[in-house]
């Protein structure tokens, strides 16, 4: 006869360990949806968005902008 009984596991997580596993679950998530549908992320150059992006780097060119490393935003 079979064990039908599923054992349950409590497992205790600080904010920060939420908040990563979080992060890392949403860029996986994120990367799979890039290499599945990658014409997604096209904007037309007559949206407000494409002229915030187009503004950003123009400012980032410029040294106006301090832009984080990958490391330093997701605490790896």
């Amino acid at each position: 006869m079979s064990n039908d009984r599923t054992t349950e596991t409590t497992v205790t997580l600080s904010i920060q360990q939420l908040e990563g596993l979080i992060r890392k679950v949403v860029r996986e998530e994120l990367i799979e949806l890039v290499k599945q549908k990658p014409a997604i992320f096209n904007l037309d150059k007559n949206t407000p968005l494409y002229e915030d992006m187009e503004d950003i780097l123009k400012r980032k060119k410029s040294g106006q902008l301090k832009f984080y490393t990958h490391a330093e935003i997701w605490d790896e």
